[in-house]
This record gives structure tokens, sequence and C-alpha cells, in this order.
């Protein structure tokens, strides 16, 4: 499975983390300070793109990485898990057509934005089971393992693209 950003990737859709939403409507609003192009540099000099949209007052549209042949499109909204915002990331399709088989749709991310930095750390499965069964049931593992200093994978550093 490859990284993701904010978001976040699943592997042409195919092994996402999680098969159970942690909020299963948008229940709150989105933040402003998403939207737009963010980039990163890869170890090998690459760049890599990310697009938030809103799709909405509660809900964002999420394509990773943008503008290429794999893009990926996610449907996403915030919720709170264990006193913490997070991300809420349902992967749809990707830009050849092709959808989740696996029921694994769900992802989910701490973020930050600072300045015009968004840092992005995914919720870690290895901490938080893959087989959680109900969104109640995810919700608690997260604020089991609130302390837990692997909760989250390592910081993906986004810059936003202005012109």
């Amino acid at each position: 499975m490859r990284k993701l950003v904010l978001l976040m990737a699943c592997g042409v859709l195919a092994g996402c983390d999680y098969t159970v939403p942690l909020v299963p409507s948008p229940q709150m609003n989105i933040d402003p300070a998403l939207i737009g192009l963010w980039q990163r540099t890869m170890p090998d000099k690459q760049t890599e793109s990310l697009v938030v949209l809103p799709l909405g007052r509660q809900e964002y549209l999420v394509a990773f990485p943008a503008a290429t042949t794999n893009t990926m499109f996610a449907r996403a909204c915030l919720g709170r898990a264990a006193d913490k915002t997070l991300v809420q990331l349902e992967w749809i399709g990707n830009g050849q057509g092709k959808t989740v088989e696996d029921g694994r749709a769900y992802q989910f991310a701490a973020y930050a934005v600072a300045s015009n930095a968004l840092t992005v750390r995914m919720l870690n499965p290895d901490v938080v089971s893959k087989d959680v069964k109900t969104s109640s049931a995810l919700a608690a593992a997260i604020a089991a393992n609130k302390d837990q200093p692997n909760l989250f994978k390592e910081e993906l550093v986004y810059r936003k693209v202005t012109e």
C-alpha cells in the first residue's frame, strides 16, 4: 500500500485501512484552511500533489496524487475521537475508473495547518486494528490508544501552492 496524504494512500484502491467510518455522516463544518493545492518534494526529488476542494459546508473532495494517471479520489469530512479532530477519508475511485474492491475504503488522519504548511499523520492500523466492526468500536480503540506515541504514522508535510 502506498502512503497517502491527508491525506493518504490506498495503493490503487485496494488495501485501504478500515471498513467502517468514524463519522457515519458529516457533522462538522469544513476547515477552509485545508482548501487548495498542496505539494511536497519526495526523497527522490519528485513532486507529489494533493488537491482539497469543498463539496459543501461539511465535506471535501480530495485528489491524491493529483494530476497523475493514478489519481485517487475521496470524500472527506472532519470528525472527533479522543479529543482530536481527524480527517475521515472515504476513497471512492481513481482516474482510471477503478473503485474500492475489498470494502476497506476508509482512512483517518490528524492534521495541522500553520502558515503555508499542511502536516498530515495517518492513523496507524498497527495500533488501532483494521478489524474494528463499528464506528463506536473505532472511536473507543482510538481513545484507548490516545497516549501511544505511534498512534499516528510519520508526518508528511505539504506546502500550499499559491499563484
